[in-house]
C-alpha cells in the first residue's frame, strides 16, 4: 500500500449501497445497526465501514446482525468486541465518514482475514505486482486461498481454487470481462508505490462473536458467585477464582476478557461456544476449590445464582457443561 493511503481512505467492494459514504456527524451508528436488525430490506450481510482520521473501524453484519468488528490503523489491526467498537465512535464526531454496503459473505470472510491474520509470504524471486509472473506462479502451485490487490485506495479480492481464479470481488464498475477488470488493476501507467498484492490461505467463515448480553451475563454470574462465597466466609474466594482464571487462560484464551475484580486485560471477542466452554471450566474450578462442600455445596450456590437468567444460560448450553443442575 502506498504510504499516503491510510486505512481510513480504503474502499471495499460491495454488491449494493445501503448508505453511501456520509459524514459521520450526520449518522447515529447505533440506530443504523438497530435498523439493520429490524428493517427487512436491511437484513443483509455486509459491512459498516467507519473512517476516523487514520483509523478504519469495520463492523461485519450477517443477516442484519452485527457479527464481528475490527479496527485498523497504519501500524496494526485488531479484533474488537461489538460493544468496544461502538464505544470507539465519539458521540459527536467532527471528522470521519461512514458507509453501509451489502457484500457477499465470502468477501466478508476475506476482509476479516486480512485484518486479523498474517499473510502468506511470496517467494523472493517473484514480483507479485507483475501479472505475467503472479498468475503463472499461482497456477503452478495450485494455490488455494485469496489474493488482495490494493490499488491506491481500492481494495479487491481474487479467490483461487487449484491455482485458478474462482471468484472475484472488485471495486471497479462491472463493465467488461473479469480478465479486463483485473488487468486494469495492474495497469498502473508507470506509477510507483500505489499497488500492493498480498495473499492469504483459504478464508474461514466469518466468526460470530458471542452476544454482548451473554458476555455481560457471564461476567455478572462469576462476580456474584465470588461475592456469595465471600459472604459465606470464604474470604480467599477472589484469589482462588483469579488463580483458576489465569491457569485456564492457556486452554481458554477468552478468559483474558474476564476478571474477578477490575477491568479485564483484553476484550472478549470469541464465539459463543468458546465463551461458554471457558466460563464453565472457570466455574467448575472455582466452585470445587472455594466451596464448603458440607455447609454450602456448589450445586446450591450455582442453582441460586443462575436462576434469574436460567433461560439465557440454557440457550447457551452452559448447564450441559457443568456437573450441577440448575433446577
Amino acid at each position: 500500500m502506498a504510504a499516503s493511503v491510510t486505512p481510513a481512505a480504503l474502499r471495499f467492494p460491495h454488491s449494493r449501497v445501503l448508505l453511501p459514504r456520509t459524514r459521520l456527524a450526520y449518522i447515529h451508528l447505533r440506530n443504523l445497526l438497530t435498523d439493520a436488525k429490524r428493517d427487512r430490506t436491511a437484513k443483509v450481510s455486509g459491512y459498516v465501514a467507519v473512517s476516523m482520521l487514520d483509523e478504519l473501524l469495520t463492523l461485519y453484519l450477517l443477516d442484519g446482525e452485527a457479527a464481528n468488528a475490527t479496527l485498523r490503523d497504519p501500524q496494526r489491526s485488531q479484533v474488537l468486541s461489538i460493544a468496544a467498537a461502538l464505544e470507539k465512535v465519539p458521540a459527536a464526531p467532527e471528522y470521519g465518514e461512514v458507509c453501509f454496503h451489502e457484500a457477499d459473505e465470502e468477501q466478508l470472510a476475506c476482509m476479516f482475514a486480512t485484518h486479523t491474520a498474517a499473510p502468506e509470504p511470496w517467494p523472493d524471486n517473484l514480483t507479485p505486482g507483475d501479472p505475467q509472473s503472479l498468475f503463472p506462479y499461482l497456477a503452478s502451485t495450485t494455490f488455494d486461498g485469496f489474493v488482495e490487490i490494493v490499488a491506491n485506495e481500492n481494495v479487491n479480492y481474487l479467490v483461487f481454487r487449484n491455482g485458478a481464479v474462482a471468484r472475484t470481488f472488485l471495486t471497479s464498475a462491472p463493465h467488461g470481462t473479469i480478465v479486463d477488470r483485473v488487468s486494469k488493476l495492474f495497469a498502473r501507467e508507470g506509477r510507483i508505490g500505489d499497488l500492493r498484492v498480498t495473499r492469504w490461505g483459504v478464508a474461514s467463515s466469518l466468526p460470530v462473536q458471542a452476544p454482548t448480553a451473554l458476555v455481560h451475563a457471564y461476567r455478572e454470574l462469576v462476580t456474584s458467585i465470588v461475592a456469595r462465597l465471600v459472604e459465606l466466609g470464604r474470604e480467599e474466594a477472589p484469589a482462588i477464582a483469579e488463580q483458576a482464571r489465569v491457569s485456564l487462560c492457556a486452554a481458554h484464551p477468552v478468559l483474558e476478557g474476564f476478571s474477578v475484580g477490575g477491568k479485564p486485560t483484553k476484550d472478549a471477542t470469541a464465539e459463543a461456544p468458546a465463551v461458554t466452554a471457558a466460563v464453565a471450566a472457570w466455574l467448575r474450578e472455582t466452585l470445587w476449590s472455594a466451596c464448603d462442600h458440607d455447609a454450602n455445596p456448589p450445586d446450591a450456590i450455582f442453582r441460586e445464582l443462575t436462576w434469574d437468567r436460567r433461560h439465557i444460560f440454557q440457550s447457551a448450553v452452559l448447564f450441559d457443561q457443568v456437573p450441577w443442575k440448575a433446577w
